[in-house]
C-alpha cells in the first residue's frame, strides 16, 4: 500500500550525449519511494536537434552578451528542446496507466560553470506547461547556484531515497559513470539527506567523454564497446599518474567538473595504438574514482554503478580490482541504470512542491540547505 501523500510523477532527461530522451515514472511522497512506473526512452530522429546541437557546439557565442542575429536560432532551440520533450511524455502515457501530477523538466544542459557562478539548461517549463497543460517543475540548478552552491550534482538526493528503497545498511556509494564520472557516499541511517553526515557527492574525474573521443577520433565509432579494446591494451602508468595527482583531485568535495576538464590527458596519448589509448584513460578513470576514497568518512561497503561505464566489463573489472569492494551494475539491487535520472527528477519535483530540501552543503557546496526549482503550472 502507498504512504499517505505518495503520488505518480513523470521525470524527464536529456544528458549531453544528446541521443534522445529519458522519460520515467514514480509514485513518491518525495522522501521514499513507492514504486517505478512505466519508463522508456525515445531516441532523437533525423533534424529533431539541428537547432539545438549548433547552440550546444557553439554555446560561447549564443551566451550574453548576444548577437541579435541569433535571437531566432537560440529561441528554435529552446522550441526544439520543449517539442522533444513533449513528445516524450506523450509517448509514454499512451501506454501508461497511471496518471502524473506533476512533471519533471530538467532541461537540456549547455554548458555549466560553477567556478563563475552560473548554468545553463535549454527549454522553458512554463512553455511545457502550457504545451502539455500539466504542472512542470523546472530550473532545478539556479536556485543552488544562487546560494553558493556548484548546482550540481542534484542526483544524491535521490540516491539516499534509493540506499533506503534497496534496504542498505551500511554506507554504499552510487557512480555514475557517464561522459564525468560523479559519486555519491550515502549513509542510509542518517535521518535525512540533507542532514549532517547523510552524504558526501563529488565529481571524480573522466568517466566515458575521452575514452569515447579517443575512439572515436581513431576508429570512427564513440564507444569502446564492453572494454574490448582496453582490455587488449597496455597502460602508460605514467600518463595515467601525472594526470591523476592534480589540484583537482585534491580538492575536498563539494566539487563538480566540466566534460573537457581533463581533455589534456587525450592529447598526450599522441601516436599510441588504439588498444593502448583505450586501456590507459579507461585507467585514468579508475585512478581518479579511487582518489575520491579519500574523500569519504569511511569506505562504501558496495559501489553500484550507473551510467554507459557499467556496460564496459573492462572497466568495472578494474573498478573492483582497485577499489577492493564490490561493484555493480545498479540493476543487480533492480534497478534502471538507463533511467535513473529521470527517475530523479520525478522525485525532486515532488519535493520541490512541498518545500523539501534538494541540495546541501554535502552535496554542491551551497551555505545551507536548498529546495531549488521553479513551478509552472498551465
Amino acid at each position: 500500500m502507498a504512504r499517505a501523500g505518495a503520488v505518480w510523477v513523470l521525470g524527464l532527461m536529456s544528458g549531453t550525449s544528446m541521443d534522445g530522451v529519458d522519460a520515467a515514472m514514480v509514485l513518491t511522497d518525495g522522501e521514499g519511494i513507492e514504486a517505478f512506473g512505466p519508463s522508456q526512452a525515445l531516441p532523437y530522429g533525423p533534424g529533431e536537434t539541428e537547432a539545438t546541437v549548433a547552440v550546444f557546439r557553439d554555446w560561447r557565442a549564443f551566451r550574453p552578451p548576444r548577437d541579435p542575429a541569433h535571437a531566432a536560432r537560440l529561441a528554435e532551440a529552446g522550441a526544439e528542446v520543449v517539442a522533444n520533450h513533449a513528445a516524450a511524455v506523450v509517448r509514454l502515457l499512451a501506454r501508461a496507466h497511471e496518471v502524473p501530477e506533476v512533471i519533471g523538466f530538467h532541461g537540456q544542459t549547455v554548458a555549466h560553470a560553477p567556478a563563475e557562478g552560473w548554468t545553463w539548461q535549454l527549454g522553458d517549463g512554463e512553455r511545457l506547461a502550457r504545451v502539455l497543460n500539466r504542472t512542470v517543475v523546472w530550473d532545478f540548478r539556479s536556485d543552488d547556484m544562487a546560494a553558493g552552491g556548484e548546482g550540481a550534482p542534484l542526483a544524491p538526493f535521490f540516491h539516499f531515497a534509493l540506499a533506503r528503497h534497496i534496504g542498505a545498511e551500511r554506507p554504499i556509494a552510487f557512480l555514475n559513470i557517464g561522459g564525468v564520472a560523479n559519486v555519491t557516499w550515502v549513509n542510509p541511517a542518517a535521518p535525512a539527506p540533507e542532514a549532517p553526515g547523510a552524504l558526501v557527492a563529488f565529481d571524480t574525474g573522466p568517466g566515458n567523454a575521452l575514452l569515447n573521443d579517443w575512439m572515436e577520433r581513431r576508429t570512427g565509432r564513440a564507444l569502446d564497446e564492453g572494454g574490448r579494446a582496453a582490455a587488449t591494451g597496455r597502460v602508460d602508468r605514467g600518463l595515467v599518474a601525472s594526470n591523476a595527482a592534480g589540484a583537482y583531485l585534491a580538492r575536498r568535495p563539494p566539487k563538480s567538473l566540466d566534460r573537457n576538464e581533463f581533455a589534456l590527458a587525450l592529447e598526450r596519448l599522441g601516436g599510441a595504438s588504439v588498444e593502448d589509448g583505450a586501456a590507459t584513460l579507461t585507467a585514468l578513470t579508475v585512478e581518479t574514482v579511487a582518489a575520491g576514497l579519500g574523500h569519504m568518512p569511511a569506505p562504501p561497503a558496495r559501489w553500484l554503478v550507473c551510467g554507459g561505464g557499467r556496460k564496459n566489463a573492462t572497466m568495472m573489472a578494474w573498478l573492483a580490482e582497485r577499489l577492493d569492494a564490490p561493484v555493480d551494475p545498479v540493476e543487480a539491487a533492480g534497478l534502471d541504470g538507463d533511467l535513473l535520472e529521470a527517475q530523479a527528477f520525478a522525485w525532486l519535483a515532488v519535493r520541490v512542491l512541498r518545500g523539501l530540501p534538494t541540495s546541501a552543503p554535502s552535496t554542491t557546496g551551497c551555505r545551507a540547505p536548498v529546495s531549488g526549482g521553479r513551478i509552472a503550472r498551465p
